[in-house]
């Protein structure tokens, strides 16, 4: 998926979920003040937190779909991290401000029953939450945006946060009106749990954290099955927004000319892409292949690298054994 594609999908969701969002707030602001819940005018502060936040989102899909340029030469992918950060905040200080109202009104003891609008709007939340959520997951997912899928993720605790607004005002009807400032509570906590995860999440990617197992498996496995390439060495990747850049040494035959090892790196970087579109760059450094004594040694490594290689821990059985069939093969060319 292109740029521009990927920026017309993510602008797309988060119209559709600032609609709804707006349309909930609403709802659920009237019916809150007119029943007098507690937990509905909660829920419905946590729906304008959403606006916000999807907000948030949309400048950052749109921040980080803008190319390198001299200043920023990796481009602006980390700009959705950033996006997922201030997010994060905002929905902690919305748990936070949730919380306190809740706790004022158990001070108080001032206990209203709900109306009847605050259950029906409740329930009108709880479906529409959990669409919002699936939708903008999915597509988040799709476009591989951490910004939406942290989105998706603030819909889901508004759906929790209905769900337990509706205990709240179902209990207060029923004959427990203390149980709506609770029910507001349990909505505080929450809501800034889950601000929390994403706070933390983002600030996983800031500070250069590796991809998925799979991905580095992935990369080893497309290196060893590039034709030239002996062994892998020393991977490194970072997560940089949507995408990721590789760092490996490779190891070749080593009378091969200059020109070749050029050509077996520049093979080793389309393979890696062909297979794995979310990688962005590979930076290839390419070692001559030293010779073992006893050539039906099971080595994972040549001699010349002093350090255990990062690659050989993740390379399954099957590309284990196409390194050891590329040092038969491409050791025929040595002049022993």
């Amino acid at each position: 998926m292109d740029i521009q594609e990927r920026e017309a999908v993510g602008k797309r969701v988060l119209i559709v979920t600032i609609i709804g969002n707006v349309i909930l707030t609403i709802l659920k602001a009237i019916a809150g003040f007119l029943s007098g819940s507690t937990a509905m005018i909660s829920d419905a502060v946590h729906s304008l937190s959403d606006i916000l936040s999807t907000v948030v989102a949309m400048i950052g899909i749109k921040i980080s779909s803008l190319p390198a340029d001299e200043d920023h030469h990796y481009g602006h992918g980390r700009a959705e991290a950033v996006a997922t950060k201030i997010l994060a905040m905002l929905i902690v200080f919305t748990g936070l401000g949730i919380g306190w109202a809740a706790v004022e009104g158990l001070i108080r003891g001032d206990y209203t029953i709900p109306g009847q609008a605050a259950l029906w709007a409740a329930l009108i939340s709880i479906v529409s939450k959990e669409w919002m959520y699936r939708y903008t997951r999915k597509k988040g997912e799709e476009i591989k945006s951490n910004a939406l899928i942290a989105d998706a993720h603030h819909h889901r605790s508004d759906a929790f946060s209905s769900i337990t607004a509706l205990i709240g005002i179902a209990g207060g009807r029923l004959g427990y009106p203390i149980l709506d400032p609770i029910a507001g509570l349990i909505v505080a906590v929450l809501v800034v749990k889950i601000g929390a995860e994403l706070y933390w999440e983002s600030i996983q990617e800031l500070v250069d954290r590796a991809p998925a197992r799979e991905i580095l498996k992935e990369i080893a496995r497309a290196t060893v099955y590039t034709e030239g390439v002996i062994n892998v060495h020393d991977i490194k990747a970072r997560t940089h927004g949507p995408h990721v850049y590789v760092d490996l040494t490779i190891c070749v035959n080593r009378f091969l000319p200059v020109y070749k090892g050029h050509e077996i790196a520049h093979a080793t970087v389309d393979h890696i892409k062909k297979h794995l579109p979310e990688v962005k760059d590979v930076l290839v450094h390419v070692n001559p292949c030293v010779h073992v004594i006893n050539e039906d040694d099971y080595h994972l490594y040549c001699n010349e690298c002093s350090v255990l290689p990062r690659g050989e821990l993740l390379l399954g059985f099957d590309a284990k054994e196409r390194v050891y069939e590329n040092r038969k093969k491409y050791r025929l060319q040595d002049n022993e």
